[in-house]
């Protein structure tokens, strides 16, 4: 009997091992951003908001997705946003939205995310991050962006395009 529970132990003990030691899957391997598309991420046909920055605005597309509906909700919307890491602008909202975070395999020039449930991200620059976002829209066209945004925090209106 005592080998019996010796030997159990042994085999229990080793799976207990193998299972803790599998390696994980590397991040070049995450599909990519078209890849992992789905219906909380397809933009909606006709949904367009404007970003007026300074004397510039800009036109982005919304996503088909609670978060960005309840954005939406929440127009028109100015806000100061604060300068971090020289790649985005971000503020926090008057309130939580809903959300669906995952990291993204890349982040890009013009993505519009929440970083959290409160806290709304524009992107100036694309990067790799290992940070958890929902998408709620893109810039349509990103050229003159760094430059209106400038060095710095900086207000930026958001209403619906008509």
């Amino acid at each position: 009997m005592k080998k019996i529970i010796i030997s159990t132990f042994l085999l229990l003990s080793v799976t207990i091992c193998n299972a803790s030691c599998q390696q994980k899957k590397p991040l070049k391997e995450v599909q990519s951003d078209e890849e992992n598309m789905n219906e909380d991420t397809k933009p909606i046909t006709g949904n367009k908001l404007k970003i007026r920055i300074g004397e510039k605005t800009f036109t982005a597309t919304m996503l088909d997705n609670a978060t960005a509906r309840a954005f939406k909700a929440l127009l028109p919307l100015t806000l100061s946003m604060n300068e971090l890491n020289n790649n985005e602008e971000y503020a926090q909202l008057p309130k939580n939205l809903p959300t669906n975070a995952s990291v993204p395999a890349s982040i890009h020039t013009g993505d519009l995310m929440m970083y959290g449930s409160s806290t709304l991200v524009l992107f100036y620059k694309g990067f790799s991050t290992l940070y958890s976002y929902t998408k709620i829209g893109k810039i349509d066209d990103v050229t003159g962006l760094v430059t209106a945004l400038g060095s710095g925090n900086i207000t930026l209106a958001f209403e619906l395009h008509n």
